[in-house]
Protein backbone atom coordinates (compact mmCIF):
# COMPACT_ATOMS: atom_id res chain seq x y z
CA UNK A 1 0.00 0.00 0.00
CA UNK A 2 1.18 3.83 -0.99
CA UNK A 3 1.63 5.42 1.94
CA UNK A 4 -0.77 8.73 2.73
CA UNK A 5 0.63 11.71 3.33
CA UNK A 6 -1.85 13.52 5.65
CA UNK A 7 -1.69 17.21 6.44
CA UNK A 8 -3.14 18.02 9.99
CA UNK A 9 -3.94 21.60 10.97
CA UNK A 10 -4.68 22.83 14.54
CA UNK A 11 -5.92 26.04 14.81
CA UNK A 12 -6.49 27.82 18.26
CA UNK A 13 -5.44 30.82 19.55
CA UNK A 14 -5.22 29.06 23.03
CA UNK A 15 -3.40 26.12 21.90
CA UNK A 16 -0.97 28.26 19.86
CA UNK A 17 -0.23 30.25 22.87
CA UNK A 18 0.24 27.67 25.22
CA UNK A 19 -2.82 28.66 27.21
CA UNK A 20 -3.64 25.14 27.03
CA UNK A 21 -2.27 22.15 25.16
CA UNK A 22 -3.26 21.28 21.93
CA UNK A 23 -5.87 18.45 21.72
CA UNK A 24 -6.77 18.40 18.03
CA UNK A 25 -3.59 17.08 16.18
CA UNK A 26 -3.12 13.99 18.98
CA UNK A 27 -7.06 13.06 18.78
CA UNK A 28 -6.46 13.36 14.15
CA UNK A 29 -3.34 11.33 14.57
CA UNK A 30 -5.29 8.70 17.11
CA UNK A 31 -8.23 8.63 15.17
CA UNK A 32 -6.61 8.63 11.30
CA UNK A 33 -3.82 5.51 12.79
CA UNK A 34 -6.54 3.18 13.69
CA UNK A 35 -9.08 3.95 10.47
CA UNK A 36 -6.28 4.03 7.97
CA UNK A 37 -4.22 0.61 6.69
CA UNK A 38 -1.79 2.79 4.38
CA UNK A 39 1.01 4.06 6.27
CA UNK A 40 0.72 7.64 7.35
CA UNK A 41 2.90 10.42 6.90
CA UNK A 42 1.89 13.23 9.15
CA UNK A 43 2.57 16.51 7.74
CA UNK A 44 1.84 18.78 11.45
CA UNK A 45 0.63 22.85 12.34
CA UNK A 46 -0.47 24.24 14.80
CA UNK A 47 -1.34 28.16 14.01
CA UNK A 48 -3.23 31.48 15.43
CA UNK A 49 -7.24 32.09 14.38
CA UNK A 50 -5.39 34.15 11.76
CA UNK A 51 -7.07 33.92 8.40
CA UNK A 52 -3.85 34.72 6.38
CA UNK A 53 -2.12 32.61 8.22
CA UNK A 54 -4.58 29.61 7.64
CA UNK A 55 -4.68 30.03 4.28
CA UNK A 56 -1.05 30.07 3.38
CA UNK A 57 -0.79 26.88 5.42
CA UNK A 58 -3.39 25.50 3.47
CA UNK A 59 -1.26 26.32 0.25
CA UNK A 60 1.64 24.88 1.22
CA UNK A 61 0.27 21.70 2.25
CA UNK A 62 -2.04 21.46 -0.75
CA UNK A 63 0.76 22.93 -3.21
CA UNK A 64 4.45 22.44 -1.95
CA UNK A 65 3.66 19.40 0.35
CA UNK A 66 1.45 17.89 -2.22
CA UNK A 67 -0.85 16.25 0.53
CA UNK A 68 -3.69 14.89 -0.99
CA UNK A 69 -5.57 15.22 2.45
CA UNK A 70 -5.61 18.16 4.54
CA UNK A 71 -7.40 18.11 7.94
CA UNK A 72 -7.75 20.93 9.62
CA UNK A 73 -9.39 21.10 13.22
CA UNK A 74 -10.74 23.78 15.30
CA UNK A 75 -12.10 27.72 13.97
CA UNK A 76 -14.89 26.74 12.74
CA UNK A 77 -17.91 28.22 15.19
CA UNK A 78 -19.46 31.56 14.77
CA UNK A 79 -17.00 33.35 17.10
CA UNK A 80 -15.45 36.31 15.24
CA UNK A 81 -11.86 34.95 15.43
CA UNK A 82 -13.27 31.64 14.37
CA UNK A 83 -12.48 32.37 10.32
CA UNK A 84 -11.17 28.79 9.34
CA UNK A 85 -14.15 27.94 6.82
CA UNK A 86 -13.55 31.48 5.32
CA UNK A 87 -9.91 30.88 5.03
CA UNK A 88 -10.71 27.16 3.10
CA UNK A 89 -12.94 28.80 0.57
CA UNK A 90 -10.67 31.39 -0.08
CA UNK A 91 -8.08 28.78 -1.30
CA UNK A 92 -10.17 26.48 -2.57
CA UNK A 93 -11.18 25.23 -6.26
CA UNK A 94 -14.24 23.47 -5.68
CA UNK A 95 -16.77 23.19 -2.87
CA UNK A 96 -17.96 19.67 -2.02
CA UNK A 97 -21.15 20.59 -0.05
CA UNK A 98 -21.74 17.61 1.10
CA UNK A 99 -18.69 17.04 3.74
CA UNK A 100 -20.42 20.05 5.99
CA UNK A 101 -23.99 18.98 5.43
CA UNK A 102 -23.15 15.33 7.02
CA UNK A 103 -20.83 16.91 9.47
CA UNK A 104 -23.78 18.99 10.84
CA UNK A 105 -25.96 15.89 10.32
CA UNK A 106 -23.25 13.86 12.70
CA UNK A 107 -22.72 16.60 14.99
CA UNK A 108 -26.73 17.58 15.79
CA UNK A 109 -27.25 13.98 16.48
CA UNK A 110 -24.98 14.63 19.76
CA UNK A 111 -25.31 18.56 20.66
CA UNK A 112 -28.14 21.01 19.51
CA UNK A 113 -25.92 24.16 18.86
CA UNK A 114 -23.99 21.66 15.65
CA UNK A 115 -26.44 24.21 13.93
CA UNK A 116 -23.71 26.68 14.79
CA UNK A 117 -20.97 25.09 12.90
CA UNK A 118 -19.45 25.99 9.80
CA UNK A 119 -17.34 23.76 8.39
CA UNK A 120 -16.80 23.14 4.75
CA UNK A 121 -15.32 20.59 2.38
CA UNK A 122 -13.47 21.73 -0.64
CA UNK A 123 -10.60 20.86 -3.35
CA UNK A 124 -7.42 22.83 -4.23
CA UNK A 125 -5.53 21.28 -7.17
CA UNK A 126 -5.15 17.35 -5.99
CA UNK A 127 -5.65 17.91 -2.19
CA UNK A 128 -9.19 17.35 -0.49
CA UNK A 129 -9.36 19.95 2.23
CA UNK A 130 -12.16 19.00 5.42
CA UNK A 131 -12.61 21.39 8.18
CA UNK A 132 -13.42 19.77 11.28
CA UNK A 133 -14.58 20.76 14.90
CA UNK A 134 -12.48 21.32 17.69
CA UNK A 135 -13.00 19.05 20.44
CA UNK A 136 -11.20 15.04 20.46
CA UNK A 137 -14.55 13.23 20.99
CA UNK A 138 -16.80 15.48 17.68
CA UNK A 139 -13.91 14.14 15.70
CA UNK A 140 -13.97 10.99 16.23
CA UNK A 141 -17.79 11.69 15.86
CA UNK A 142 -17.33 13.24 12.36
CA UNK A 143 -15.29 11.34 11.08
CA UNK A 144 -16.28 7.75 12.19
CA UNK A 145 -20.29 8.59 12.28
CA UNK A 146 -23.05 7.93 14.98
CA UNK A 147 -23.32 3.28 15.71
CA UNK A 148 -25.86 2.32 17.82
CA UNK A 149 -25.45 -0.03 21.12
CA UNK A 150 -24.87 -3.06 18.90
CA UNK A 151 -21.93 -1.07 17.09
CA UNK A 152 -24.36 -0.90 13.91
CA UNK A 153 -23.59 2.39 11.63
CA UNK A 154 -26.86 4.56 12.02
CA UNK A 155 -25.16 7.83 10.49
CA UNK A 156 -21.92 7.19 8.53
CA UNK A 157 -18.91 9.70 9.18
CA UNK A 158 -17.60 11.68 6.56
CA UNK A 159 -14.80 9.38 6.24
CA UNK A 160 -16.43 6.85 4.58
CA UNK A 161 -16.12 8.88 1.40
CA UNK A 162 -12.77 10.44 1.89
CA UNK A 163 -11.14 7.34 0.26
CA UNK A 164 -12.81 7.78 -2.60
CA UNK A 165 -12.59 11.58 -3.04
CA UNK A 166 -8.81 11.28 -2.24
CA UNK A 167 -8.60 8.76 -5.08
CA UNK A 168 -10.42 11.29 -7.46
CA UNK A 169 -7.77 14.43 -6.80
CA UNK A 170 -5.11 12.12 -7.72
CA UNK A 171 -4.06 10.78 -4.29
CA UNK A 172 -3.10 6.82 -3.59
CA UNK A 173 -5.83 4.41 -2.58
CA UNK A 174 -6.84 4.69 0.75
CA UNK A 175 -7.29 1.65 2.52
CA UNK A 176 -9.60 1.57 6.13
CA UNK A 177 -10.07 -0.44 8.58
CA UNK A 178 -13.76 -1.93 8.48
CA UNK A 179 -14.07 -1.93 12.22
CA UNK A 180 -13.50 1.50 12.39
CA UNK A 181 -14.58 3.16 9.06
CA UNK A 182 -15.90 1.43 6.28
CA UNK A 183 -15.20 3.41 3.15
CA UNK A 184 -17.72 3.16 0.37
CA UNK A 185 -16.55 3.00 -3.58
CA UNK A 186 -18.64 2.43 -6.44
CA UNK A 187 -18.33 -1.28 -8.13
Amino acid sequence: METLRIGIVSISDRAFNKTYQDQGLPALKTWLSSAVLNPLEFVEHLIPDEQPLIEQTLIELSDNQKCPLILTTGGTGPYLRDVTPEATLAVADRVIPGFGEQMRQISLHFIPTAILSRQVGVIRGNSLILNLPGRPNAIAETLGGVKDEQGKQVIHGIFASVPICVDAVGGPLVETNPDVCKSVRPK
